[in-house]
């Protein structure tokens, strides 16, 4: 199998403003032994786009580029840890939004069901409202005013 650099794999991401998290997927595999790499002195820039705070400035960062060998479990490994970082940050589910109803990301016949049982305990919660002011029951306690 061919060697090829980190820099040409980079490039075969789908979304380019997480390379800097693939970066450190791939490092912790090479760490791991998952993988088989090997450092060069060169150094690349990363495709993503980096912001200041408080400002409208974009910047990029330089890391130290990698050879691996190109074996069919990194291919394996490239496309798990690629939709990985697809389907967004861990631990955050997308915004409902049409977007993401429409791209899959979010579970349309589910957002249904959680508004359907949401509207219910409202209009619920509405009735066993008016049926206890409907019964006319007193308090005691409490004295009109003159």
């Amino acid at each position: 199998m061919p060697y090829i650099k980190l820099s040409e794999q980079i490039e075969k991401l789908t979304n380019a403003q997480r390379s800097d998290a693939f970066i450190k997927q791939f490092r912790d595999a090479v760490r791991e032994g998952k993988i088989d790499a090997a450092d060069l002195p060169s150094r690349f820039e990363l495709p993503k786009q980096f912001s200041r705070r408080g400002s409208d400035e974009t910047y990029s960062k330089t890391v130290r580029d990698m050879v691996f060998d190109h074996t069919p479990e990194f291919d394996a490994w490239f496309d798990e840890t690629n939709q990985g970082l697809n389907t967004g940050r861990r631990g955050s589910k997308p915004k409902a939004t049409l977007e993401n109803i429409e791209a899959g990301l979010v579970d349309f016949k589910e957002l249904a069901a959680a508004t359907r049982a949401k509207i219910e305990a409202s209009y619920s919660k509405g009735q066993a409202l008016g049926k206890s002011r409907a019964t006319g029951t007193k308090k005691t306690g409490r004295k009109a005013k003159k």
